[in-house]
């Protein structure tokens, strides 16, 4: 774990990272402040970081797998422990980290007796498992699992539509939750008397391993800045000379 003494600069606005730490690999964490702001503006800039940290922030998950031998996702399966169901679950929480555009394809091919994890699942490059170690399954006779995934890049959470022809082919979608902050706060510490009050900006962001939480602090602000940009009489062209 990372601490420095927070100083309060009374000139030029900056930020720094004041706390920083690694509780698993799949949970980081980071706290920031932003100084020296006049009263307000603390609020205002915080509010806008934490839903841009929260829903504009791309992150990359499986949401679908599919199986032939599985007759429906409430079935069981002789000689794995876990239900299909408890499967996809497992599944949809294995972290990943990836440069995707839209979708690509993965699978796992596993014999048992034993347990599979993910780093059973075998993908293209460009996708990285953050956490080898989280469970899928454990087979307990000398079975084969065999799997198809599909891994998507995108933002926010999107709830999965099960259809019934979906299990008729062997297809399951999963819940696709793309966020990869758990979750972020602001607070706010006021200093001075009367016209000369100013504040001070504090952010907690955690994060779920895929992207430390400054790379997450810094995309969240550039993405923020790309939204303002249609706002500007320079416009994006002339912005960016």
């Amino acid at each position: 774990m990372v601490r420095e003494k927070v100083t309060v600069s009374t000139r030029t606005l900056q930020w720094k990272c004041v706390e920083s730490r690694v509780d698993n690999k799949r949970l980081c964490y980071g706290r920031f402040i932003l100084s020296p702001l006049i009263k307000g503006q603390a609020d205002t800039i915080g509010i806008a970081m934490r839903r841009a940290l929260l829903g504009e922030i791309e992150g990359t998950c499986i949401t679908r797998a599919k199986s032939e031998k599985i007759p429906h996702e409430y079935s069981t399966i002789v000689g794995i422990q876990e239900s299909v169901h408890e499967i996809l679950m497992n599944l949809k929480e294995i972290v990943l980290r990836s440069n995707l555009y839209g979708t690509c394809g993965a699978f796992i091919c596993a014999r048992g007796p034993g347990y599979v994890t993910a780093q059973d699942i075998i993908s293209p490059p460009s996708v990285e498992i953050v956490d080898n170690t989280q469970h899928i399954a454990r087979l307990t006779e000398p079975i084969d699992l065999c799997i198809g995934l599909q891994i998507e890049r995108n933002r926010g959470y999107r709830y999965s539509i099960k259809r019934p022809h979906n299990f008729q082919d062997g297809s399951y979608p999963i819940d696709a939750v793309f966020m990869p902050v758990r979750n972020a706060n602001h607070s706010i510490h006021s200093y001075g008397n009367g016209n000369e009050r100013q504040e001070i900006l504090f952010l907690e962001i955690w994060t779920n391993g895929s992207l430390t939480p400054k790379e997450a602090l810094h995309e969240a602000s550039r993405n923020l800045i790309d939204l303002f940009i249609p706002f500007s009489p320079c416009g994006r062209k002339k912005l960016y000379i």
